[in-house]
């Protein structure tokens, strides 16, 4: 399927909408086709718009297949779905994910591992040649703590935190999505707890938030109460990764040694039952 040209980005038209009707999308992480299916099923049986979100381990991983896999179901399906490239960390990834062919209709430029100077000079690169190529560009200034997959550092993450002045230099960049970092953690919390500064971000939506759509990462442990503080903060675009694919880990370890077949459907039925409750607490749900 060829891609349609900026002005008509299927990401930007899923986050303008949540914008302008106040709801927020989610965004899922998926590693594997049975958790693509289960977010386009959600998404088609909530009625609600979604973002299917893939790691570059896919390329890594898969070359070009899973990445095309994954355009097939979002673009096909009967509701609003786009394909994103989230936490793409090497300028060289971001060109070959952007070369893929009716693909990615956006990605996370993250070159936040980088000086402050380095990563706003290579993301206005990177945006360049992601727009040149119709694709929506996120970044993130400051660095959101920890990994996917690993434990969160506990300390003081104050010199982390993103002001509102540098979510100012980022969206001179030319990006389209912001992913502030406003006290959350990629992964586990760990002692110190979910601590947000929701002034922080009300402060980073009120300089920003009219020209760029604000990203949640690390929302996984996330209730509907703290969800809907960020929506007020301005957030469209919340990913999730555990609070969708921990069911499926669940399923595999209660259904061992049953029919394949049976565990991976089951295994995407409860995926989809997860993805479906965040439709409803982000407000999504008939939205599409």
């Amino acid at each position: 399927m060829v891609r349609p040209p900026l002005s008509e980005n299927r990401s930007m038209a899923i986050l303008n909408a949540a914008k302008a009707g106040g709801y927020a999308v989610p965004g899922m992480c998926c590693y594997n086709i049975e958790s693509i299916i289960a977010t386009v099923k959600a998404a088609e049986a909530a009625k609600s718009p979604a973002m299917v979100l893939l790691f570059p381990w896919a390329i890594q991983y898969a070359g070009d297949a899973l990445v095309k896999a994954a355009a097939e179901a979002a673009h096909s399906a009967s509701v609003p779905v786009s394909l994103h490239l989230d936490h793409c960390q090497t300028p060289e990834l971001v060109r070959r994910a952007a070369d893929i062919e009716g693909a990615f209709d956006s990605i996370m430029c993250d070159m936040s591992h980088y000086e402050k100077e380095e990563n706003l000079k290579l993301t206005a690169e990177l945006v360049q040649y992601c727009h040149e190529r119709g694709i929506a560009a996120e970044a993130e200034p400051g660095r959101i703590e920890g990994g996917e997959d690993g434990v969160a550092e506990t300390a003081d993450l104050e010199g982390l935190l993103t002001t509102p002045e540098e979510a100012e230099e980022f969206v001179n960049t030319g990006i389209d999505m912001l992913a502030p970092a406003f006290g959350n953690v990629h992964g586990e919390y760990g002692p110190r707890g979910i601590q947000l500064e929701y002034d922080r971000l009300q402060s980073i939506n009120e300089k920003v938030g009219e020209r760029v759509r604000i990203v949640l990462h690390g929302a996984d442990p996330f209730d509907e109460e703290i969800f809907r503080k960020c929506m007020a903060g301005g957030v469209t675009k919340v990913n999730i990764n555990k609070g969708m694919n921990n069911h499926y880990a669940r399923v595999q370890e209660e259904m061992q040694g049953k029919p394949l077949t049976s565990v991976i459907e089951a295994g995407t039925n409860a995926m989809q039952a997860a993805i479906e409750k965040y439709m409803h607490w982000l407000g999504s749900a008939g939205k599409a």
